[in-house]
């Protein structure tokens, strides 16, 4: 975690104290005292904070400076970080998006206005092509594997490009009152976002459409805080000053219940007046009272009040930190080490000495993609089989997996160094080299490796590049197997939303379902 301390110019790491390490059937947690971290970054009137797949960006307003660190830095208490300038101090913006930088523009003309767009930047700042408009930016979020930035002619869309990111606007809608989106916030599991759209109003946007991409929810008063909820992947929450938590239902897109929690708070006077925020932590959605001094709990599931906690001082912003996991009690005796054999590689625990080069013919055959299973029904079994154990409904298992699985190749074969894709039938066919590996780091603190392949000849469509990701270090025959293509390596490296899978066609779709719930 991080603090954010503008007035005293300082970002701030806190270690949690809570970590994990999964074991497939099971995972375990370790929880200790949290503690600072060893980690300050220092500079004039730090605002926004931005995280994107491991790296960290502090935009200090001050200077027009972005200071940026990896997460792996700031779990091994080092302050290294790498700084990227714009031209001028600005109330702004950075995201480290893998080889480059997307940097708020300042306005020129007007220096204490917001910045009036986004500009590509590679590692060292140097920028890439112009200025893409956006005035007066303000509020950005991911949500899967697409970054918006809130403007005040609709939003940013970024999404990784061939080389470089590729960024569009999508304007308001027509139908939408006078107002915009400063604040964003991005759904987990269905791709969209949710932002305020003036004082009273939240919109749901879908980044993934050029029509009726936007829907705009009333609201009964002023709102005062929102958030989505990252387990029940359906759900959003809003707080508004007559003291009432809605629970906001995005598919439907309507305020699905309403609970009176605290008293009136109004949202006249200072905007950073303590007032009430919203976290949800695991089967609670959590709302800070200040003015009584306490938390008030929420049952997710039945939406009524669970009971409250009280805090001293004015409780404000609140951060949810946790999971779930078994605490082995080692009792004096010599701790659980948790070496389960081989499986392990499948999960992820590896040493670098075990990776070895594989070749093209250990993805050799004919292969069909899950989607279209997963799309009609036939993995179901699936989704409610890891709800029984997991920590997600069936239903936002399947909205997970439909990020993960989508793609419109329904079938590849692979025979020596030629690989075609089928799409709509219609085949796309070029020969590969090995390109190597690369190890990834995920968030969770497994690993995984990527082996590569590129296009030596063949169809001009045919992607430059192809990663294989299939549990495995080492050469064996693949299963079943993950599968990324394009023609920007680093970029495919950074896609870890979208992962198209592939088993064997010779297998039925009652086959599919058993060597998936098998894992």
């Amino acid at each position: 975690m991080f603090a954010v301390q503008g007035s005293a110019g300082v970002v701030t790491g806190i270690a949690s104290g809570i970590s994990f390490e999964d074991h497939g059937e099971h995972g375990d947690i370790d929880v200790e005292a949290p503690k600072l971290a060893g980690v300050e970054i220092t500079g004039k009137k730090p605002s926004h904070f931005v995280e994107h797949d491991g790296d960290f960006a502090a935009f200090f307003d001050g200077e027009g400076v972005a200071r940026i660190i990896s997460e792996k830095a700031v779990l091994e208490g080092k302050s290294d970080f790498r700084e990227v300038k714009t031209d001028a101090p600005q109330h702004g913006v950075a995201v480290a998006y893998g080889s480059h930088v997307l940097l708020s523009e300042p306005n020129r003309e007007k220096p204490d206005e917001l910045p009036v767009g986004i500009r590509v930047a590679d590692e060292a700042g140097a920028p890439i092509g112009g200025i893409h408009a956006c005035h007066d930016l303000h509020g950005e979020a991911s949500s899967g594997n697409i970054r918006a930035f809130a403007c005040a002619t609709g939003l940013l869309v970024v999404s990784h490009g061939d080389g470089t990111p590729a960024i569009r606007h999508l304007p308001y809608a027509d139908s939408l009152p006078d107002g915009k989106t400063t604040t964003l916030i991005g759904g987990r599991g269905p791709q969209y976002f949710l932002g305020n759209y003036g004082a009273d109003k939240v919109v749901l946007i879908d980044p993934t459409v050029e029509s009726d991409a936007f829907r705009l929810i009333s609201l009964p008063t002023r709102r005062v805080h929102f958030a989505v909820d990252p387990v029940r992947a359906k759900f959003a929450y809003v707080f508004t000053e007559d003291g009432q938590l809605h629970q906001l239902d995005v598919v439907a897109g309507k305020i699905a219940n309403s609970l009176k929690l605290t008293d009136p708070y109004s949202m006249d006077g200072h905007w950073n007046d303590p007032r009430p925020r919203i976290a949800v932590a695991g089967d609670q959605v959590v709302v800070t009272d200040p003015l009584q001094g306490k938390l008030h709990l929420v049952d997710a599931a039945s939406f009524a009040k669970a009971g409250e906690i009280a805090i001293e001082g004015k409780p404000f912003n609140i951060v949810a930190v946790g999971g779930s996991g078994q605490v082995h009690d080692t009792d004096g005796k010599e701790a659980h080490s948790h070496s389960h054999g081989d499986d392990q590689i499948y999960k992820g625990h590896f040493k670098d000495s075990q990776i070895k080069e594989r070749v093209l013919s250990d993805w050799a055959g004919d292969w069909q993609s899950v989607y279209p299973h997963l799309q009609d029904g036939t993995l179901d079994p699936v989704m409610a089989h890891k709800a029984e154990s997991g920590d997600q409904t069936a239903d936002e298992y399947k909205a997970y997996y439909e990020i993960g699985y989508k793609t419109d190749v329904e079938r590849i074969t692979i025979d020596g160094d030629t690989v075609t894709f089928f799409k709509d039938g219609q085949p796309l066919k070029a020969r590969y080299a090995s390109d190597g590996y690369e190890i990834l780091t995920y968030k969770k603190g497994n690993r995984g490796v990527r082996f590569i392949f590129k296009k030596t000849e063949g169809d001009a469509a045919a992607p430059q590049y192809i990663q294989f990701s299939d549990h495995r270090i080492a050469p064996e025959a693949a299963d079943h197997y993950h599968l990324y293509w394009g023609n920007d390596r680093a970029a495919l490296l950074e896609e870890v939303t979208n992962w198209p899978t592939y088993y064997p066609s010779s297998l039925s779709a009652k086959e599919i379902v058993s060597e998936m719930m098998a894992h």
